[in-house]
């Protein structure tokens, strides 16, 4: 194999008297402009290697780019579920909470989930200071919806009362939300989502238009604004709210229960006081003992983003674990072809040595290999790894976020290793006799 030309400047030494260490401008006993200049030769010196030994500086890149675009990918998809966990916990709204029936967190074999009542509303309503939204609300899945010739199956029909889009910070690009006289009539009247509005009437307007829902007649009122999101195995945006009077009536369901309420409450700073206040409320008008546990269960802004916390931690720790062991790989790729070029280059080590190149010209040549072939691995790979994470992200398997901080990551991880691993190498062959070596190549 070629050899790298030897460079006669690559023998400067160090420069009798030098060393004394009360020069303030010296380091080591070298000037800064000297060592500058030796940093510089010995990068020249890296680079012209590591073109003589391409197909060896391919693998390394290639090693070191998969461990980079794991570590890309991690990053990003963090970022995107952190981004996501605060839009979530925006829209949810810090002045809301969302309760359950049944425990849902402790709930027994066969315990009972609807155990919220038209009464328990009403009391809420009532009687709890602060309170000025309480949203009864229940859903039913997967049923036909027909306009025309389009047929379209929704995730979701949920039947609640008055004030939906308020209730949900969720805006209407057009139309009208439900009113009181809408539930108290049983009206066939729906908001529709975006996805089920573009599955039946297109790019045209839905509202005041009419459409089959299992049969029945129904008149869109209003659209809700596109957000976008999934939640639930399904799009939020993959909807339709009727009144819970006519859902109740049209699916023959159970007219005293409902599976959930939504409360908002006017002062944002008092909300832990307002949740137990709610708490207490419901314990005492479901007769529960002291010692039972609740019936229900009450979400705020705060558990949601606790459990998100949870989902984004087990995906850290995955593709952290992923990522920290292709780096690895990378960096044991890089020693074992670097041991392998010192023994190849034992009669260019040998050589320089010779004409007068320090130690340390030779150990910083080898380091500087090492950190050239890394820090290309980690632009590869940052390349790459943003490829995989727009993949990804149009299966609609994660959120990737791309920033500044995921490129200083990828050159500071390319760093570590090639410092990490091409250090012994490079003081392999600092440390090699250059009369050996230059009988070894022969």
């Amino acid at each position: 194999m070629t050899t790298p030309a030897v460079s006669a400047t690559s023998t400067s030494g160090p420069t009798p008297g030098q060393g004394n260490g009360q020069d303030s401008g010296r380091f080591g006993g070298r000037s800064l402009p000297a060592l500058a200049r030796e940093g510089w030769r010995a990068a020249a010196l890296g680079l012209s290697a590591l073109l003589a030994y391409r197909l060896r500086s391919f693998f390394v890149i290639a090693a070191v780019s998969l461990g980079i675009a794991s570590l890309t990918v991690i990053v990003a998809a963090v970022d995107g579920a952190s981004k996501k966990a605060d839009e979530i916990a925006d829209m949810f709204g810090p002045d809301a909470v969302l309760i359950f029936g049944g425990n849902i967190v402790n709930r027994a074999v066969g315990a009972r989930t609807l155990t919220l009542t038209w009464e328990d509303a009403a009391r809420i309503r009532q009687s709890l200071p602060g309170a000025y939204i309480v949203l009864p609300m229940r859903s039913k899945g997967n049923v036909r919806l027909k306009h025309e010739a389009n047929n379209y199956d929704v995730s979701l029909v949920g039947g609640t009362t008055e004030n939906y889009a308020k209730a949900w910070n969720w805006p209407l690009v057009e139309g009208r939300d439900l009113t009181v006289e809408d539930v108290q009539r049983g009206a066939r009247v729906a908001l529709m989502g975006d996805r089920p509005a573009r599955e039946l009437f297109g790019d045209e307007s839905p509202v005041g238009r009419t459409f089959l829902m299992s049969g029945v007649p129904f008149t869109v009122v209003g659209l809700l604004q596109y957000r976008g999101m999934s939640g639930g195995g399904s799009s939020v945006d993959d909807r339709v709210i009727i009144p819970l009077t006519t859902l109740t009536q049209r699916f023959n369901m159970d007219r005293r229960y409902f599976r959930a309420l939504r409360v908002k409450f006017e002062d944002v700073a008092g909300m832990d006081a307002h949740v137990e206040d709610l708490r207490s409320l419901l314990r005492h008008l479901h007769r529960l003992a002291p010692e039972d546990p609740d019936d229900f269960t009450i979400l705020t802004a705060r558990e949601v983003l606790k459990f998100l916390s949870v989902i984004k931690g087990g995906l850290v720790l995955f593709l952290g674990v992923t990522a920290t062991a292709a780096m690895i790989v990378g960096g044991f790729v890089l020693a074992n072809l670097f041991l392998l070029s010192v023994t190849e280059r034992r009669v260019e080590i040998g050589l320089k040595k010779a004409l007068g190149a320090p130690g340390r010209a030779i150990l910083l040549q080898f380091l500087m290999e090492s950190l050239a072939l890394t820090l290309c691995g980690a632009v590869g790979g940052v390349l790459l790894g943003a490829l995989m994470g727009q993949m990804l992200e149009r299966l609609g398997l994660i959120e990737m976020v791309l920033s500044a901080k995921v490129f200083l990551l990828a050159l500071a991880a390319a760093t570590a290793v090639g410092l990490v691993f091409g250090l012994r190498p490079a003081r392999q062959a600092a440390a090699l006799d250059p009369i050996q070596a230059l009988r070894g190549g022969e």
